[in-house]
C-alpha cells in the first residue's frame, strides 16, 4: 500500500543490465514498462543433501499520472554467503515515497553486506537479523538520500541448512507450500504490519500516531471509529498513521527502513524474525512485494504456483494476474515483484509439527503463523477485492508440463473495468496490449529455448 504521497546483487545484475523487453503501452498514451524475467538458478545446500530452484520476475506498475515512474522494487539472491554452501538469502524491497527507489536498492545492497559481515550470523542469525536491520536503517538516515518521507519494506528469507529464518519489516509477504495428503495448503511465513493489526494499532497509538482512512482525514465518515474490520473489508481505504498536527505521512504500514518523519509516530524499522524447519512436505515459498498480494491471496498464489513445473512460468503467471486484476480494480497497477524457490530432494525426518499445521517456533518478537492455512483451519488474507481468489487449499495434481508461453488472463476473467470506462475487455486497449505483451513474451521464451536446443 505505501505512502499516501506518494535490483538485485551477487550473480544478479542491476535492473537495468537484465535480458529484458521493454513494451509500449496501448490506450494513446506514451507509458512504457518493463517486464523482466531471469532464468532457474539452483542452489545446494550439502548439509542436507538437497537443493534449490528459483526464479524471479519484477515489472515495474502503470502509472498513468506518472508514466516515467521508476520501478521502486528491487530485489536480493545471494547464495554462499561467507562462502558457507549451505547459507542462501533472498529478499524484495518495496520503496515507497519520491526517493523510493534509491531507499529500496540501498536497503537490498547494505542489509545482505552487514549481515554477509556478520561473525555471529550462523550462530544467532535472529540476533545478527535483528543488528542488520537496525545498522542498515540508520545507515539510510545518514546517507545522501533523503528518506524523510521515503523509505521501504523488506521482507527476506535466509535459508540456513535445512531452517529458514524470516525477518520482515512492512506490508510484502513470504509463503511457503505445503503438502498435506492431496491438497497443498498456503501457510504464511510473515504477518503484514499494518494498523489492521491490533498489536501493531496499539503501539504507534502510544507513539502519538493519528490512525485514520483517508475517508476519515476528509470528513467523510466518523474519525473517532477506530475499527476497521481486517485488510480483507477495509483494504480499499486502510487506516494510515498521520501526525498529530499535520496531514503527513499517510503510511499504511507500521513499519519499514527509512521514513524519518513517520519514525517519530512509531514507525520502526524492527524486524519481525520468525523460523521454519523444512521437512519433505514443504515443497516451495514465495516471496513478493504487496503488488501480487493486493488482490491475490496466500492460498491462490500457492494455487498457481502448482499448476506449473517451471517457476518462470508461475512467476509470468502471477504477475500477468496481479496486474489484470489491479487494472480491474484500480487506474493504475503497483510494482510487482515476485521470487519462487522449491525446495528440491528433501528427504530429512519428519519434525517440527509438519503433520499438525504447525511449522514453526517462535523466535522473535512474535510467533510464526501457527496453524494458519492448515487442513483445519483457514487461510488469511490482505484486501481481496477479487472474486477470482481462491480461498479453497489446492488439490494436488500433476502439474502442467513447461510451454514457452507465459500465462495470460484466462477466458473466464474477460469483463474488466479499464481506466477509459469500457467494461468489455475486448474492446479495452489496456487490455489488449497487456495480452499482446505476454504474447511477444511468450516468443522471446520460445526463442531462447530454440538457441538452447541449437546448441
Amino acid at each position: 500500500m505505501g505512502c499516501v504521497h506518494g535490483k538485485c546483487c551477487s550473480q544478479y545484475p542491476n535492473s537495468s543490465e537484465f535480458d529484458a523487453q521493454e513494451f509500449s503501452h496501448g490506450g494513446g498514451n506514451n507509458h512504457r514498462y518493463v517486464l523482466t524475467e531471469r532464468s532457474i538458478e539452483i542452489a545446494h545446500v550439502p548439509s542436507h543433501n538437497f537443493h534449490l530452484e528459483y526464479s524471479v520476475l519484477t515489472q515495474r506498475g502503470y502509472y498513468p499520472d506518472s508514466p516515467d515512474k521508476e520501478n521502486q522494487d528491487s530485489f536480493c539472491i545471494r547464495t554462499q554467503i561467507q562462502g558457507n554452501p549451505n547459507l542462501h538469502f533472498f529478499g524484495v524491497f518495496d520503496g515507497h515515497g519520491q526517493f523510493g527507489t534509491q531507499c529500496s536498492n540501498f536497503v537490498r545492497d547494505r542489509l545482505v553486506e552487514i549481515l554477509s559481515n556478520d561473525p555471529t550470523l550462523s550462530e544467532d542469525p535472529v540476533k545478527a537479523y535483528n543488528s542488520a536491520f537496525q545498522t542498515t536503517n540508520a545507515e539510510l538516515h545518514d546517507s545522501e538520500i533523503d528518506d524523510t518521507m521515503s523509505g521501504t519494506t523488506a521482507i527476506t528469507v535466509l535459508v540456513h541448512g535445512d531452517t529458514l529464518f524470516i525477518a520482515n519489516v512492512g506490508d510484502s509477504r513470504a509463503v511457503i507450500a505445503v503438502k498435506t495428503g492431496n491438497r497443498v495448503i498456503a501457510e504464511d511465513l510473515s504477518r503484514d504490519q499494518t494498523p489492521f493489526r491490533k498489536d501493531e494499532y496499539e503501539r504507534v497509538k502510544f507513539c502519538g500516531a493519528r490512525v485514520l482512512t483517508v475517508d476519515q482525514v476528509e470528513g467523510i465518515t466518523d474519525p473517532n471509529i477506530q475499527t476497521w474490520g481486517d485488510e480483507e473489508t477495509g483494504g480499499s481505504d486502510p487506516p494510515r498513521l498521520w501526525v498529530q498536527d499535520g496531514l503527513y505521512p499517510g503510511t499504511a504500514f507500521s513499519r519499514s527502513v527509512g521514513d524519518s518523519t513517520a519514525e517519530k509516530i512509531g514507525v520502526i524499522a524492527d524486524p519481525e524474525v520468525s523460523m521454519v524447519q523444512l521437512t519433505p512436505n514443504h515443497m516451495f515459498f514465495v516471496i513478493a512485494s504487496d503488488g501480487v498480494f493486493e488482490f491475490l491471496s496466500s492460498q491462490t498464489v500457492v494455487n498457481m504456483v502448482v499448476r506449473h513445473t517451471d517457476p518462470r512460468d508461475a512467476c509470468a503467471a502471477i504477475t500477468g494476474e496481479s496486474y489484470r486484476l489491479w487494472l480491474e480494480h484500480e487506474n493504475r497497477t503497483d510494482d510487482i515483484t515476485i521470487i519462487i524457490v522449491h525446495i528440491k530432494d528433501l528427504h530429512n525426518q519428519l519434525g517440527g509439527g509438519a503433520t499438525n499445521g504447525t511449522y514453526g517456533v517462535t523466535m522473535n518478537p512474535i510467533p510464526l503463523l501457527s496453524g494458519k492455512g492448515s487442513a483445519d483451519t483457514s487461510v488469511s488474507y490482505r484486501s481481496l477485492r477479487s472474486n477470482f481468489s481462491e480461498p479453497q487449499p489446492c488439490l494436488y495434481t500433476t502439474p502442467v508440463e513447461r510451454s514457452p508461453a507465459c500465462v495470460v488472463p484466462s477466458p473466464t476473467h474477460l469483463k474488466t473495468v479499464s481506466p477509459f470506462g469500457t467494461e468489455d475487455s475486448l474492446s479495452d486497449p489496456i487490455f489488449l496490449q497487456l495480452t499482446m505483451n505476454f504474447y511477444f513474451l511468450s516468443v522471446i521464451k520460445m526463442d531462447r529455448l530454440l538457441k538452447v536446443a541449437s546448441h
